[in-house]
């Protein structure tokens, strides 16, 4: 698949998958081409990041994104989502209830942390819940690669949805359960106690080979992960 990722400022991790830090939170978005489908992991913190997003996606694949895995609640990883129309949104078990129960949480969080108010309130007001939740873990087919959803949380949120994608460089999208560009964050709906646990679901997931890219900066390793881990249990006991 001879996509030139760089031109149009994505990271080129495997063949047909990459990923853009985003500005503002360095958070990150990842995209996994198949034969049949592309899917998309979180979708940005607005709807114009998101518009951005999807036609830069285009330009890459030459088609649309048609799957979109969100990796938690949080507003700069799900805002975007309404700017893709006619794609299956997939979640974490709970979190379609979690986000149409707080949508206004949502809201003061984006301008709490600098989006402005009335682009955070066109995005809450158009904000796409996942239809299609994941108890454990769920196999999509994109024709001629098969890709991992795994619910590995909770930890950082109470909705830790994980990427695996198979390949001869095998990668794990970790959203914010890994941060690579700052200490991981632990806010009100963090589940400390089982933030461990769950990196040891996505190291079970990888092994020691893989790339782990995380939901802020740079793309990692298994050593990375496991040192993330041993801290997070040792700072929360």
């Amino acid at each position: 698949m001879n996509v030139r990722w760089e031109e149009h400022g994505w990271e080129r991790i495997a063949p047909g998958v990459g990923r853009r830090r985003l500005p503002g939170w360095d958070a990150t978005v990842g995209l996994v081409v198949g034969e049949d489908a592309v899917l998309l992991y979180d979708t940005g913190s607005t709807l114009r990041e998101g518009a951005e997003i999807r036609a830069q996606a285009q330009a890459l694949c030459g088609r649309r994104v048609t799957h979109i895995a969100l990796s938690h609640a949080h507003f700069d990883h799900v805002l975007g989502t309404a700017a893709f129309s006619g794609t299956r949104v997939y979640g974490a078990v709970g979190l379609r209830e979690l986000l149409l129960r707080e949508r206004e949480s949502v809201l003061a969080s984006a301008v709490r942390y600098g989006v402005p108010a009335p682009e955070a309130a066109s995005a809450v007001d158009a904000l796409v819940v996942p239809r299609h939740p994941v108890t454990g873990e769920w196999t999509l087919d994109l024709g001629g690669r098969q890709v991992l959803l795994a619910n590995v949380g909770p930890g950082h949120s109470g909705h830790d949805l994980a990427l695996f994608v198979p390949g001869e460089r095998e990668v794990v999208f970790c959203g914010d359960l890994v941060e690579e560009s700052g200490e991981p964050q632990a806010g009100d709906d963090a589940v400390p106690a089982r933030w461990p646990a769950a990196l040891d679901r996505l190291l079970a997931l990888g092994g020691e080979d893989a790339v782990y890219v995380p939901g802020h900066g740079a793309v990692v390793d298994a050593a990375f992960v496991r040192a993330q881990r041993d801290a997070l249990a040792a700072r929360f006991g």
